[in-house]
């Protein structure tokens, strides 16, 4: 009998029993202040290009231009994204969104926040 917690071949579970990656964002051209974030990669294709995994991070304002799509399923939280027209959007827990390539605004986490994300890159 096989482990019950195996996954088949091609399925690739999402945990976050592992490790982190941490990482400091503290560049003044992109955020207001300081914050620290946690992810776990749970996936990358063999060209690199699609990325997927669990991210967190606290409140924080980050500017963005985004050069990537980006889907993301928020597990915990607030977050509102706003436009470089001031058009602004908040999405909560149980909601899922995709920030398409050419992006150009803020994101800001309104609590902490704890999303599942899948990233295609150009």
């Amino acid at each position: 009998m096989k482990h019950q917690h195996a996954s088949p071949a091609h399925v690739i579970a999402f945990s976050s029993d592992s490790e982190p990656r941490q990482t400091r964002v503290d560049d003044p051209a992109i955020v207001d202040a300081p914050y620290d974030a946690k992810s776990w990669r749970c996936f990358t294709d063999a060209s690199g290009r699609a990325i997927s995994g669990i991210w967190e991070a606290g409140p924080h304002l980050e500017r963005c231009n985004c050069d990537f799509d980006e889907m993301c399923h928020i597990l915990e939280g607030e977050v509102r994204l706003t436009d470089k027209d001031g058009t602004a959007r908040t999405f909560g827990a149980g909601e899922s969104f995709v920030v398409s390539a050419g992006f150009e605004g803020t994101w800001e986490n309104l609590t902490h926040v704890r999303k599942v994300f899948f990233i295609l890159n150009p």
